[in-house]
């Protein structure tokens, strides 16, 4: 029997709205029927932030008076040593159950993630994934898409022994670290197998369940839904 839909590839982003509902992923990133609705002021000001950030370490760009507080946070990545990459994009394939680098847009692409910073420091065989968060708490932070990266930068850099990531939350000035050794590199994916193997499913049969959860009421754009709030 062929697949219903064409498998596409994956990120932290996408494979956090299929865990949340399968429903609103499929109608969001398979067959693309909700308009996309304006950008919140809260979405914006992210945006904002971290084209900010990303010039002032990449290009040497003075920061706008807005984001004047986060300059000591970035003079101290800043000085890091290493080489430093902005908004480093990095993909993985998987054939044969093998995974290997590709670039971020190849179209055999299996996940496809990006780094806000990158820091690799090939002397001391250690790297630093940075991730700039603007929300008002660190209470629910989740280390996971870190953990993404450092299997992305251990196999686009082999010789990394170790990877340090930071969800650096900058309003409520809070700090996020983790560190990964080189010789769990690909634990992550383990731990996402049935996930990502439920996902596989969903693709190949065309089911993609409703789940009903708490972003329901206000959040979902899924409006034709009888569990979206905003009906």
């Amino acid at each position: 029997m062929e697949p219903k839909y064409t498998i596409q590839p994956w990120s932290y982003s996408s494979l956090s709205t299929f865990k949340q509902c399968p429903h609103r992923y499929m109608r969001e990133k398979v067959v693309r029927d909700i308009p996309r609705e304006p950008d919140t002021d809260a979405i914006i000001y992210g945006t904002e932030l971290h084209k900010a950030a990303e010039e002032y370490i990449g290009e040497d760009k003075p920061l706008p008076p807005q984001f004047s507080y986060i300059k000591s946070y970035l003079d101290k990545l800043k000085a890091i040593q290493g080489e430093k990459f902005v908004e480093r994009k990095m993909g993985i394939t998987r054939k044969n159950g093998v995974l290997e680098p590709c670039d971020f847009f190849d179209k055999e692409a299996w996940f496809r993630g990006v780094a806000d910073l990158l820091i690799v420091d090939h002397e001391k065989q250690v790297a630093y994934v940075v991730d700039y968060k603007t929300g008002k708490s660190s209470k629910y932070a989740d280390p996971l898409q870190l953990q993404l990266m450092a299997a992305c930068v251990f196999l686009l850099f082999p010789e990394i022994q170790r990877v340090k990531g930071m969800l650096l939350f900058v309003v409520c000035r809070d700090i996020i670290k983790t560190s990964y050794p080189n010789a769990e590199k690909f634990k992550v994916f383990e731990q996402l197998d049935e996930v990502l193997h439920r996902r596989t499913v969903a693709y190949e049969t065309g089911v993609f369940n409703k789940t009903q959860n708490g972003l329901c009421r206000g959040w979902c754009p899924v409006v034709d839904c009888e569990f979206n709030g905003r009906r």
